[in-house]
Formats: C-alpha cells, sequence, structure tokens
C-alpha cells in the first residue's frame, strides 16, 4: 500500500528543512565512516605518488576530518539538550529527540573510532569500531522507522497550526467589532445621558437631534410627528422639530401617512433608506447634491395607559419617524444603524416619561382642586354643625323646656277633682303635650344622627281615651277654622290595644289640620270602625296580595277622617296622588284614612 502524499505550504518546506538535513547526515555518515576504515598498508589502484596528493596526505586529511565530525556530532546532542530543557510543550515529542541523541552520538562514536585506524592498530580497536557501526546501524534503523510515524503527525500540527493562524484572524476581526460595538455603545451611552437630562418633551427632541448630528456627523434631522384625526377622518404627518430650517419658510410642513416611504418607515422595525425622489428625504432636507442617502426610522409614541396595569386593551399604536440626512460623502454602516435604532428605542422611552410626567402634573393639579374643594366642603360641615348645634340649642331653651313646664303644670293639675267636661280638656292638653315633646325630640334627634325614620314604641293603652282627646282637639282646631265636626266611633272596637299611641294620635292631628288647610270651610267628619275589608280577607271570602293577612285573634281598626265643602265649586282639589276621593255613597269631597291592627 503507497504511503499517503500530504501537501504542505512552502513555509511549512522551509520550516522541515533543518530536519531532512538532519535525516541526511545520517546515511553520509554511515558512508563515510564505511570509506574511513581503511589500513594504511593497502594497495591502492592509482595511489602513491609524491606530492599533496600523496596517501599519507589522504590518510591524514581523513583522521582530521573523522575528528572533526565526531566533535560535531558530540556537540550537537548538547545543543538540543539544552534546547528541549526549557521546552515543556515539546514533552510528547522527547522520545524522539533522544532517538536522534542516540544515533548522532553513534555516529560521532564510530568517526572518532575511525581516526585511529589509520595507524597500526590493535584487534580491540576494530571490534569496537564495529560494535559502534552495529549500533549506529540499528539506531538508524530505529529513527527511520519512527520517522514513518513522526512526520505525518508533525504534518498534522502544521495543519493545525494553520487552522490556528485561521482562527486567529477571525478573532481578530471579532475584536474589532467589538471595539465598534464598544465604540457605538459609549455613544449610546452619551446620547442616553444627553437625552434623560430632561422630561420636557420639546427639549427630548432636540438634544437627540443635537447629539445624533455630532456624533454621526450628520447634514440635518427632523422628526415627523402624527397629527390628530381631521374631521374627515384623514391623519397626516407633521414636521414638528428640525436640526437647521431649509431656505424658504412655508410654515407648517405636512405629508400624508398614505405616503409610500411613510408606510413603510412605519412597518419597518430597523432603519430604512431612502430613495433618491423619496417626498420624505426632499421635505427633511435631503435630496439635493451635498447629501448623502437619507436614512428614516420609526419612534414608537407610547401613551400613558400602557404603563397602567388590568388587562391589556388593544390600541392602536401611533409612530414617529425621525429623518437623518447625511453629507455626500458619508455611507451608513451597520455600528451606526445600531446607534441609531438604540436611540430610537432611548427616544421613545424618554418620550413616554415626558409623558408620564405631563399626566402626574395634571393629576397633582387635579387633587389640588379636589383638596380645596375637599377643605370648602370641610368649613361648609363645621358651618353645618354649628347651625345645627344652634338649632338643638334653640330647640332645647326655646321650645322643650316650655312644653315640659306645661306637662308638668298638666300633671299637678290632673291631681285636682275635676269635673268630666274639665278633666277631657285637662287630658287632652296634656296628650297633646305629649305629642309635641317627641316631635322636638324627633326633630334634634334626626338632626343629631341624620336619621329619616323613628323607632316606634309600643305599649298597652287605651284605645277610646285616645279617640276620645284626639276628637276634642281636632274640634278645636275645626272651630278655630270655622268648621263643622263630627265624630262617629262604633261600639265594637276594642278598648285595650297595644301600639304607638303618641304616633297615632299625631297621624290623626296631621290628617285633620292637612285636610282644612286645602279649603275655605266645610264640614269635617271623623269616623273609627272596624276594617271590614280585613275582616273578609281574614275570612277568607277574598283575597289581595297588597293586603297584609292577619293570624286569628287580631282586629283591624280603621280611622278615617273625610270633610265636604259646602261650596264644592270654588273648593280647591289637590293633585292626584296627594289625597284620595271617596265614592259618592260617602259624600266626601276629600277623605284621608289609615288603619292600624288591634288585639
Amino acid at each position: 500500500m503507497a504511503p499517503p502524499r500530504f501537501r504542505c505550504r512552502a513555509g511549512a518546506r522551509r520550516r522541515l528543512a533543518p530536519l531532512l538535513l538532519l535525516l541526511a547526515l545520517a546515511p553520509a555518515a554511515v558512508a563515510a565512516v564505511g570509506g574511513d576504515v581503511e589500513y594504511p598498508h593497502c594497495s591502492c589502484d592509482g595511489g602513491g605518488g609524491g606530492g599533496f596528493w600523496s596517501v599519507d596526505n589522504i590518510f591524514r586529511w581523513q583522521k582530521v576530518s573523522d575528528l572533526l565530525i565526531a566533535a560535531a556530532y558530540f556537540s550537537i546532542p548538547l545543543e538540543i539538550l539544552y534546547f528541549v530543557a526549557g521546552l515543556r510543550h515539546l514533552l510528547p515529542f522527547r522520545w524522539v529527540l533522544v532517538q536522534f541523541g542516540a544515533f548522532i552520538v553513534l555516529c560521532g562514536l564510530t568517526h572518532l573510532l575511525a581516526a585511529f585506524t589509520y595507524e597500526p592498530h590493535p584487534f580491540v580497536l576494530v571490534l569496537l569500531l564495529t560494535v559502534a557501526k552495529f549500533l549506529t546501524a540499528l539506531v538508524s534503523f530505529l529513527t527511520a522507522i519512527t520517522l514513518l510515524t513522526l512526520i505525518p503527525q508533525l504534518l498534522r500540527v502544521k495543519v493545525r497550526e494553520s487552522l490556528l493562524w485561521i482562527k486567529a484572524r477571525e478573532l481578530d476581526r471579532e475584536v474589532d467589532l467589538m471595539k465598534q460595538q464598544e465604540e457605538a455603545s459609549w455613544h449610546v451611552r452619551m446620547l442616553t445621558q444627553e437625552i434623560r437630562k430632561s422630561l420636557d418633551r420639546h427639549t427630548v427632541l432636540y438634544t437627540t437631534l443635537i447629539e445624533l448630528s455630532r456624533v454621526l456627523g450628520l447634514t440635518n434631522c427632523a422628526v415627523w410627528m402624527p397629527s390628530a384625526a381631521a374631521s374627515d377622518g384623514k391623519v397626516t404627518m407633521h414636521l414638528t422639530h428640525e436640526l437647521r430650517r431649509g431656505g424658504s419658510d412655508e410654515g407648517l410642513v405636512v405629508i400624508g401617512v398614505d405616503d409610500v416611504d411613510v408606510v413603510e418607515v412605519r412597518r419597518s422595525d430597523g432603519v430604512k433608506l431612502l430613495g433618491p425622489g423619496s417626498a420624505l428625504a426632499a421635505a427633511s432636507g435631503g435630496g439635493k447634491e451635498d447629501t448623502g442617502t437619507v436614512a428614516a426610522i420609526r419612534m414608537p409614541m407610547l401613551k400613558v395607559s400602557d404603563f397602567k396595569g388590568g388587562t391589556p386593551e388593544v390600541i392602536q399604536t401611533s409612530y414617529a419617524v425621525l429623518v437623518l440626512v447625511p453629507p455626500a460623502d458619508k455611507t451608513w454602516g451597520a455600528h451606526e444603524t445600531e446607534i441609531v435604532e438604540v436611540v430610537a428605542d432611548q427616544v421613545a422611552v424618554a418620550l413616554s416619561h415626558a409623558s408620564l410626567l405631563e399626566e402626574s402634573q395634571a393629576m397633582r393639579d387635579r387633587l389640588a382642586e379636589q383638596n380645596r374643594e375637599l377643605l370648602q366642603a370641610r368649613r361648609d360641615t363645621l358651618m353645618a354643625n354649628e347651625a345645627r348645634d344652634a338649632f338643638q340649642r334653640v330647640m332645647s331653651q326655646g321650645m322643650r323646656r316650655p312644653i315640659h313646664s306645661i306637662l308638668g303644670l298638666v300633671s299637678v293639675v290632673q291631681e285636682d277633682d275635676l269635673t268630666p267636661e274639665q278633666k277631657l280638656v285637662v287630658d287632652t292638653m296634656g296628650r297633646t303635650a305629649t305629642v309635641v315633646s317627641t316631635l322636638i325630640n324627633d326633630v334634634m334627634e334626626m338632626s343629631a344622627t341624620n336619621r329619616e325614620r323613628f323607632p316606634l314604641e309600643t305599649r298597652p293603652f287605651q284605645l277610646h281615651s285616645m279617640i276620645r282627646d284626639a276628637a276634642c282637639v281636632s274640634r278645636c282646631l275645626c272651630d278655630f277654622r270655622g268648621f263643622g265636626f263630627a265624630v262617629h266611633v262604633e261600639n265594637t272596637l276594642p278598648n285595650l290595644v297595644i301600639g304607638d299611641e303618641r304616633r297615632i294620635f299625631h297621624v290623626i292631628l296631621h290628617m285633620v289640620g292637612n285636610l282644612i288647610s286645602r279649603i275655605d270651610s266645610g264640614h269635617v267628619t271623623f269616623r273609627v270602625r272596624a276594617d271590614d275589608e280585613v275582616a273578609e280577607d281574614t275570612l277568607g271570602q277574598r283575597w289581595d296580595p297588597w293586603r297584609p293577612s292577619y293570624s286569628s285573634g287580631y282586629s283591624s281598626v280603621k280611622f278615617v277622617i273625610g270633610v265636604k265643602s259646602q261650596q264644592s265649586s270654588g273648593s280647591t282639589i289637590p293633585p292626584a296622588g296627594q289625597f284620595k276621593r271617596k265614592p259618592s255613597g260617602e259624600g266626601f269631597d276629600l277623605r284621608l284614612s289609615f288603619s292600624m291592627c288591634s288585639r
């Protein structure tokens, strides 16, 4: 099987030249030794004679040459040993170097022994020379066999070295790229620091334009902002911020959002290079002879609602457009576009922070206004409390005390011997004073606790006595207003009942006063009877879901107060819903009634 062929570069062959020369010296040394082992007494063809090229001179020169070769062979292993002693990385090939050293030493030994054979010599010298030549042959043969396996390894080392050189060049390129990225990141950090120095929207944008123009060496920079939708629903892009204004002052510069370049820039995430005929580039100061390829990138306009928690809503994102106009001799590189992309993101974040600041300022103003309103409401509440306290003091001092005095006087009078008529008047006065005192207490309690309902004090009381007192007061009211008065009470009504006596008495007086205030003159009738409709309900003759049902042992008492006008045509009829007209069988123009359950 033929040995494999290895192709090496010229540099690799030059590095292997010393090794090949060393290998070539071995057979030359063997040949020299083999040729030098001759005895001085020989008969050489064409030899002899005098002059410089005599046999003795030739032997003398061979002897000197053998000594020099032996000295050189002995010095070479020492140099190799000194060289290899400090190279730890050659440890795997040290055994090969040992073989080469032994081979060279044996070659030097054969030359040294051969130098003493040109004169008469003993047999031991010939034996030593023979042994040295045999050992030299053996070591050289082993070294030759070793080279068959060593040379491919050396070639693989050279291939690995070439791969390492390629890897080193790639690392150099990566280092250059890292330096460019570090430079770009340094520019980005510097730009970010300048941008974040202010939280005002306009200051942030103008700082961005100035710093980008300084770092990238731009001719002009411009920012296009989307406008609010017009009445026809059309949205346009306005040139709001520009580093250098154009020669003609045309006022507001507008371009439609349906422009081809605007649409492509708003859809793209990275930097978009605009063509020579771009309307967006021309409106931003580009498209001239002294300007290069114009670049544009979108900037998301984040809203305050994007930073709030809760379920995210589908909101159409609004984008601004940043246009960069370079000089004519400038081309856009990868690190420059990366700087622009990162700066655009930082500007979007800075603008969002500015929006948050504006929103927080507006919220602070609203909170300050609400605080002022709360302080005013607190002052109003304090004034209302003071007015309530004053009202309670007036009620307590101006009305409660006199009523208590009247109650005390009435109680003293009730202890005397009175006629039935006098006793009726005194009891009525006492009951009326009690009702007035209850009303005053209710008013004061309502003003203190802001309650709209009053609890009922249910207890047993004499129904006939209460009806007699209510009829007495009602007659007094009717006589004072010029009304006639009549009382009709059924004999079957129970006397001892359970309920709130004062509330019932108050309701009866309120009904009488309300009716006589609606008509100028007439006749008032006060009727107290058992509620037949409820009695029928209890007997099961008919059922009404709007009426309460009573168990056995309970009866319903109905109080009816009606008024009949003397001149029905001139009477004032109240609005519907306030009063109930009785059917014509009763003969009342106006009527009020309520029922109570008694046992």
